[in-house]
């Protein structure tokens, strides 16, 4: 298998991000792990693609068994693409989405926790970005 840096729609999708403040990653979960197509993906990103990004984990996955997935396969390889932030992500199990051909149904207890998700990586996208320009004013004031 090789990589093709020079692809086009590779180019694209890094500009995309390089655009995007911040970034929601769904997937599945098959063998306690994210799927191996976001994972070709995620590993021909640039090493610093996610910088200064929110980024939402969303999954799901046959059992609860799987749950761990997220935070032990997942976020680690996010955390190398320096992401600013890796929000509490949601995870469903398949007794949770029903008619997934057609038009996804989720349990009212799944669709109240993406609600929640969602806003919360929309406040977080909202928030200033830092408060260390703040702190080097009142440092400078300071030794004045």
């Amino acid at each position: 298998l090789y990589a093709r840096f020079d692809n086009p729609a590779l180019h694209a999708l890094n500009e995309q991000l390089a655009g995007a403040d911040g970034l929601i990653i769904a997937t599945p979960v098959y063998k306690a792990s994210f799927s191996g197509a976001l994972k070709t993906l995620l590993d021909l990103l640039p090493e610093r693609a996610l910088e200064g990004k929110i980024v939402l984990p969303l999954a799901t996955g046959g059992t609860i068994a799987h749950m761990l997935a997220v935070d032990y396969a997942l976020k680690p390889v996010l955390n190398a693409l320096k992401a600013q932030e890796i929000l509490h992500g949601v995870f469903a199990d398949d007794s949770q989405v029903t008619d997934y051909q057609h038009k996804p149904q989720f349990t009212p207890n799944l669709q109240g926790r993406l609600d929640q998700a969602l806003e919360t990586f929309w406040q977080a996208l909202h928030r200033p970005s830092s408060r260390a320009p703040a702190l080097k004013t009142l440092q400078r004031v300071e030794h004045v």
